[in-house]
């Protein structure tokens, strides 16, 4: 495998060894000066191989016998074609043009895109696409995405979970501006901490993902670009407003301090106070918060000397309460007055980006990352406290180069991570402090070979020096092949290494009477060794024409090969146990996905989703319990022609269903606290219509379980929360039922 890699690496780079022509650009004049050109694009016909001129006007292309007409063009100027018929040194003058005749070309931007270029199996998912649902937070603003599936933790924490891939969040990377954010002490509530208004775009690759964001990545990454203060509205704000009384409230400040300085303060708060139990279970069906979440970012831009940067100050205040109707904190808390939980969390980041392109090389260019965060959670569940303070640092420098030229790109730099974990327990059976620290130094190196037409290719290999995971490589590859038009074939793999937090990951553990178990001693991660796992994936794409209408259907299969997995083990209703992996865990899923614009303004997507998720636990080889083999998407979504004056009206509809999931056994409990071996199937539908009254206006009224599904008895042994069965790991499907909610957004300019 290791000599395969390094093939794979260096083949691209001894195959690009050919004769190059070079050559300088003028500009035409009256004086009969010869002034170079800069900036100039200089390729070959019916190829995407070229350059760009330099300051002094020159180039350098690659060359064979095949190439014979040179094309050079630069706005304001006529374009010419060379004929070329041998290698020797090019001087030509660009004549000015005096007529430029404008074009206008229209297309109606797609709110989620696939590429059908890139090596690698990512989707674009635009702020259009994020505006179709509320989208308050990260972790509602996949609702109208297929990839994502999105699921309940438990009962009473009100967490959504994301999977992808068959697998949950701590396998993927889950970053903002490519800066890895939702990782250790965030994991489980990390999404709902970066609001939705403040993401411009999310990017949802599929696989192992790049060398170049770190080791830890297994089912693949998702990253948010935030808004820019440059790019933004000047002021802009969004007001929600739900039946089950939850309120939101989003503002953005951005201004330009100076010619190359700008700033951004964005402000967000949301509260739910109003207790619901619509089950009568004795147990909210939500828990009750109030969040405060500030952000300043400040952007620096010098086009000049080819340097951006950016600056990021985040605070972040959360406060949750759950469980019984009648708990009130002051009186009962820790106490077998009434069952309850309050997480209250307080975190706080600093972060900065900056990118300099060389003005007289355009093709090299230099990034630098680094972010510091402190995460402080004091939570109970219960008579069970869980507290955690997590500091984290990282650090990453990137070089972006080019060998030869354009089409062999290369990424090279190093990495440091620092992590400090100090987490308190009072859980029977658990140690009351659990404390360590990891670091770790990485190189990486990168290579990309692309043509633009029939090849691309990313190659990459990272070696880290971890001080519990040891010393360490990560391979990882991705190609594209375009076998005819409007057509993309993909195929990656990759290697993934991580550290399970496995309280942090798993609070819902918590919420119940089980005992906890920690069983293996000998590992480096509170007795437990790293998770190492192998992804492979093929993917399909393919565009055409139905009916006289765009459309495409994409297939791919992703296979998750664990070496290691600390498995949880819920199939001894008494117990949660936690072990290293004897044996097989896999996770396979398959995925059938098109999209079709039927008639103008109106697009439907549909898809299928098969997972095949097992594990060899202590009991056998099972199903990955509540995780569905099957899964229908269905979206549509219309929108008015867009008025003169701005006017629009938009509508949108989402419909989910699941399949039925295997619970975890409950065998051995009494007859009265015993599951089924698997849930009933869930269908919900969720739609959205929305009012532009103009550029700078809009309102929205939706709904989202429109067809008022729930689960029935969501939690075990609800009238007995401190007796032996009492569990609310058992959610498959919604606990409140429906909720309607409306909203407002307006911005200036």
């Amino acid at each position: 495998m290791k000599h395969l890699i390094y093939l794979l690496l260096l083949w691209p780079m001894l195959n690009g060894a050919q004769d190059k022509i070079s050559g300088t650009i003028f500009e035409a004049n009256n004086n009969n000066q010869n002034l170079p050109l800069a900036g100039a694009n200089v390729y070959w016909l019916n190829t995407e191989i070229g350059a760009v001129t330099n300051l002094d006007g020159e180039f350098n292309l690659p060359y064979n016998t095949n190439y014979k007409k040179l094309v050079v063009s630069y706005v304001g100027f006529k374009t010419d074609t060379l004929t070329i018929n041998e290698l020797k040194p090019i001087k030509h003058w660009l004549q000015p043009s005096d007529n430029l005749d404008e074009v206008t070309v229209t297309s109606r931007k797609q709110a989620t895109a696939k590429s059908f270029l890139s090596a690698t199996n990512v989707m674009t998912v635009s702020s259009d696409e994020l505006l179709k649902a509320a989208c308050c937070n990260l972790s509602e603003s996949f609702e109208t995405n297929p990839s994502i599936d999105v699921n309940f933790a438990d009962a009473v924490s009100g967490t959504r979970q994301i999977k992808m891939l068959g697998l949950t969040s701590p396998y993927i990377l889950i970053a903002t501006e490519n800066i890895p954010t939702v990782r250790g002490a965030s994991q489980a509530f990390g999404l709902s901490f970066i609001p939705g208004t403040w993401v411009e775009s999310i990017q949802i690759t599929k696989g192992a993902g790049s060398v170049v964001n770190g080791f830890e990545s297994i089912a693949g990454q998702i990253n948010a670009e935030l808004v820019k203060p440059t790019t933004d509205n000047k002021f802009f704000v969004n007001f929600y407003g739900a039946s089950s009384e939850r309120m939101e409230l989003n503002t953005h400040f951005n201004t330009n301090v100076s010619e190359k300085w700008s700033t951004g303060l964005y402000l967000h708060g949301n509260t739910h106070n109003q207790k619901h139990d619509v089950n009568n279970d004795g147990f909210l069906d939500m828990p009750v918060y109030n969040q405060i979440n500030i952000m300043n970012r400040w952007q620096y831009t010098n086009p000049q000397k080819g340097l951006v940067s950016f600056i990021n100050l985040k605070f972040l205040n959360d406060e949750k309460q759950a469980g019984q109707v009648d708990f009130n904190p002051d009186t009962d808390k820790l106490t077998t007055n009434y069952w309850g939980s309050e997480i209250d969390t307080k975190r706080y980041e600093i972060s900065a980006k900056l990118g300099y392109v060389n003005p007289q090389v355009p093709w090299q260019s230099v990034g630098v990352q680094t972010a510091f965060s402190g995460h402080k959670q004091e939570s109970y569940y219960g008579l069970n406290v869980y507290e955690i303070n997590h500091n984290s640092l990282y650090a990453n420098v990137i070089y972006n180069s080019i060998i030869s030229d354009s089409r062999h790109k290369i990424k090279t730099g190093v990495s440091y991570t620092f992590d400090h974990y100090d987490e308190v327990l009072d859980v029977d059976n658990l140690n009351p402090n659990y404390e360590r620290t990891e670091n770790s130094v990485g190189a990486f190196f990168e290579y990309n070979f692309d043509n633009l037409e029939k090849l691309n290719l990313t190659a990459g290999l990272r070696v880290d020096h971890h001080n519990l995971l040891g010393t360490f490589i990560t391979p990882r590859f991705h190609a594209r092949y375009t076998p005819w038009g409007k057509s993309a074939f993909r195929a990656s793999f990759g290697r993934g290494k991580r550290s399970a937090n496995i309280f942090a990951e798993n609070q819902s553990v918590f919420a119940t009477s089980r005992s906890i178990n920690v069983l293996n001693n000998s590992g480096e991660i509170y007795g437990l060794d790293p998770e190492i796992a192998w992804n492979y994936g093929v993917s399909y794409l393919q565009g055409f024409n139905l009916f006289g209408r765009k459309a495409d259907v994409t297939l791919d299969f992703y296979r998750t090969d664990f070496k290691n997995q600390v498995v949880i083990d819920y199939e001894n209703p008494q117990e949660i146990n936690f072990y290293n992996l004897e044996g097989e865990s896999y996770a396979n899923s398959f995925q059938v996905e098109m999209n079709y614009n039927v008639f103008e303004h109106f697009d439907v997507r549909a898809a299928y989703k098969f997972y095949d998720v097992k594990t060899d636990y202590s009991t056998g080889k099972l199903e990955k319990p509540l995780t569905p083999k099957h899964r229908i998407f269905a979206n549509a979504s219309y929108e008015t022609h867009l008025k003169d004056d701005g006017k629009q009206w938009k509508f949108d509809a989402t419909y989910n269903w699941l399949g039925t999931q295997r619970f975890a056994s409950t065998a051995i409990n009494p007859t009265a606290f015993q599951l089924g071996d698997r849930t009933p199937t869930v269908a919900t539908l969720n739609a959205q219509i929305t009012r532009v009254f103009s550029p700078k206006f809009e309102v929205y009224l939706g709904g989202e379980n429109i067809t008022n599904v729930r689960q029935d008895n969501p939690v075990l042994s609800a009238d007995d929360p401190f007796g032996s069965y009492f569990d609310t790991t058992f959610v498959y499907g919604p606990i409140f039922g429906s909720m309607y909610y409306a909203g407002l957004r307006f911005k200036v300019l």
